[in-house]
């Protein structure tokens, strides 16, 4: 587990993306994308990841360099889950007028942090999304529904393993 306040190497942490066969992303949202430290850590890792397991290259070739950009990650067989804390209500998102147009958080907002995981090969697991935090946060009811949609991915990645 990384907490990026206290520091981190980012060897290390290459590493770690290498060793693990789930990520689990956790992290608030900061004006409608990802906080500055932890966008820096992406951008610090992920650099550092280069020819190192996390990434090759690009994906295309000098012969034609117009296609199969973003299919040169290392990470295959890997997948991640990204989890996030918003002020933001769900209907935010859903209903029609409101603020992100019925664009969901991983459609919307997130759509390139779901994109880089793609171009080192990780493959995407259901995320959750924590809503509401600031004005109407349950502590209780949210977090007994986190646990449950962990258990639920995981039981289904268990089983996919299995079969």
């Amino acid at each position: 587990m990384t907490r990026i306040a206290d520091g981190y190497d980012p060897d290390e942490e290459v590493q770690k993306f290498v060793w693990a066969d789930y990520i689990i992303y956790h992290t608030p949202i900061w004006w409608f994308q990802l906080p500055f430290e932890f966008k820096k850590y992406i951008d610090v890792v992920f650099t550092a990841g280069h020819q190192k397991g996390i990434y090759n290259s690009d994906g295309r070739s000098s012969r034609n360099p117009e296609i199969n950009y973003g299919t040169g990650g290392a990470l295959a067989g890997r997948k991640y889950m990204l989890t996030t804390s918003w002020n933001a209500p769900a209907t935010a998102f859903t209903l029609p007028g409101e603020f992100f147009e019925e664009r969901s958080v991983d459609d919307g907002p997130l759509f390139g942090f779901h994109r880089m995981n793609a171009f080192a090969s990780l493959a995407k697991m259901e995320g959750y999304h924590f809503h509401d935090v600031e004005k109407n946060a349950n502590i209780i009811q949210d977090s007994a529904a986190y646990r449950h949609h962990l258990e639920n991915v995981f039981a289904k990645e268990l089983e996919m393993n299995i079969c």
